[in-house]
């Protein structure tokens, strides 16, 4: 897993609506990098619909938000649709990009192992440097001190 000050690992995604974006495209912006479970689950659709609540904040400051998961683009737009997200969603089927931030982890439930994303966001500097880290992020207020953070670049 990166760690705080380390660059970012850079990568090129498709995205919800067609199109790929390319981390290091983003410079001199800051990017929000939020990594979720799946779409349409209770936590992900609180998570995406108070980020996109926040957009708005977030582009006044120059910030990108990206939602990345595994699902599919199809997936994808059929949830931005559903919760008329204004956030992109990004897939990483190959969970290659999951590898590289450190989020694809062995996970249990009701006894049973398995590999999933584990729900974590990082905050890019304008540098591609990782400015902030948090690992299994509980959603209630999450977005709003990502917010902050992004802010106090």
């Amino acid at each position: 897993m990166p760690q705080i000050a380390d660059q970012a690992p850079d990568f090129t995604l498709p995205r919800d609506g067609g199109g790929e974006v390319t981390l290091s495209a983003l410079r001199p912006g800051a990017v929000v990098l939020f990594f979720y479970p799946r779409d349409d689950t209770s936590g992900c659709t609180k998570e995406a619909i108070a980020f996109t609540g926040l957009a708005g904040e977030f582009e006044a400051l120059g910030v990108a938000v990206l939602g990345i998961s595994k699902d599919s683009i199809a997936k994808h737009d059929k949830f931005r649709d559903k919760h008329d997200l204004g956030v992109a969603l990004l897939s990483d089927e190959a969970s290659d990009v999951c590898e590289q931030y450190g989020v694809w982890k062995e996970k249990s439930m009701y006894g049973k192992k398995f590999f999933g994303i584990e729900r974590s966001t990082f905050l890019i500097d304008g540098e591609g440097k990782i400015a902030r880290i948090w690992p299994r992020v509980k959603v209630p207020g999450h977005a709003e001190e990502v917010l902050e953070a992004a802010r106090a670049l």
